[in-house]
């Protein structure tokens, strides 16, 4: 699979080789997925600091679709004007992630996610690999995880920019508190 560089290759590190060696990682697994839906990488911040200054740079890359408080710190998505391409995987949103409150966090690229048609059949399907079931009963957007050396592959059922306009529409989005980046 040719990786293509993107712009954003020199801030964020080398992200069409990050989502090509997932996948390839994820076929050695034995899940195929003749064309992978990715729909979505995400890069995490280490420092508040560091999650603003790339706010502003992925602002002038690409649409903000959303930022919200998810898992108790904000999470902002961009839907990039020039999308990642994988070879023939195009990615057209990236998510950044602040750090957790307490907890110290490495940056840099930590996920992709994937849409799938069934996460049920998925975990079904390979019972000998360690998936993160918890998050499979989430009304609005189930999901399962499977940790990987190089990073972690999500899978979902529906394209992420598909579930924050739905968050958006009907006011399902915790807004980021006025004061929280006066802790940094």
């Amino acid at each position: 699979m040719v990786s293509m560089p993107h712009p954003l290759d020199s801030t964020l590190g080398p992200m069409a080789p990050f989502v090509s060696q997932l996948l390839a990682k994820l076929a050695a697994t034995g899940i195929t997925i003749s064309q992978p839906t990715v729909d979505h990488l995400c890069y995490r911040a280490a420092t508040l600091p560091e999650y603003r200054a790339l706010c502003a740079v992925l602002a002038e890359a690409g649409t903000l679709l959303v930022e919200g408080m998810i898992g108790g710190r904000p999470i902002a998505t961009y839907q990039l004007h020039q999308p990642v391409e994988a070879g023939a995987v195009r990615v057209p949103c990236i998510e950044l992630a602040a750090p957790k409150p307490g907890r110290v966090h490495q940056a840099g690229l930590e996920h992709i996610e994937l849409v799938v048609s069934s996460l049920a059949d998925l975990v079904a399907c390979h019972p000998e690999l360690p998936f993160k079931t918890g998050n499979m009963r989430d009304s609005r957007n189930p999901d399962v995880a499977l940790m990987l050396p190089s990073g972690q592959i999500k899978f979902h059922l529906r394209p992420l920019a598909d579930v924050i306009a739905e968050e958006v529409a009907t006011g399902a989005v915790v807004a980021v508190p006025a004061d929280y980046f006066e802790q940094d």
